[in-house]
């Protein structure tokens, strides 16, 4: 008889499914058999990997947010130029809004759907990514911590503003668009 062995990638194959599918039609429309029937496995199958469709919502959201924590820290750690390490966190923020956006707009559309714990462990690193953002405008202009904190949002939010429209613009030209508007942001006079 021979041995069934499984898919070392079938996890992953999940996650992107999942987000294809999340992106496109909302938590609340998607099933586990149709994220199933995307990874190209029975939707019980899933249970293998992940105990909900909870559980899948919040591995995607912990790895873009661990992955964006790590670059900021990656970013500001032992550096002593401010305006490099200012413009590394610009590139990571328009990087994840312009390659991955599918993760980013499910991210922002589907948060209240998880686990009260699950909401305040992942909005407690956001607020850490952005302390890493606060420190560093704040060290560079020398402005006021109400100031600085507003600039920093504000230009968080100008980058992730094409989440919710349209964009037909080349990545290059959108990339190039939304580090130049970031910047404007953080170096008000």
């Amino acid at each position: 008889m021979a041995q069934r062995t499984r898919d070392p990638d079938r996890r992953e194959k999940i996650l992107e499914a999942a987000a294809g599918l999340l992106a496109d039609n909302g938590y609340h429309a998607v099933s586990m058999a149709e994220i199933g029937e995307r990874a190209g496995i029975v939707g019980s199958g899933i249970y293998r990997h992940f105990g909900s469709k909870a559980a899948i919502l919040v591995e995607l959201f912990e790895r873009v947010i661990d992955d964006l924590l790590e670059q900021g820290r990656a970013a500001v750690e032992g550096t002593t130029d401010l305006a490099a390490a200012l413009d590394e966190l610009v590139r990571g923020q328009v990087g994840f809004v312009v390659h991955k956006r599918h993760l980013a707009q499910i991210y922002h559309n589907e948060i209240s759907n998880l686990p009260r714990e699950d909401q305040v462990r992942l909005r407690r690193k956001q607020r850490l990514y952005l302390e890493e953002w606060v420190h560093v405008l704040a060290e560079l202009e020398q402005t006021s911590e109400p100031v600085t904190r507003t600039r920093v949002n504000v230009a968080i939010g100008a980058i992730q503003a094409v989440l919710f429209h349209q964009v037909v613009l080349p990545d290059d030209e959108l990339t190039a668009m939304l580090t130049k508007s970031a910047h404007a942001i953080l170096t008000l006079a």
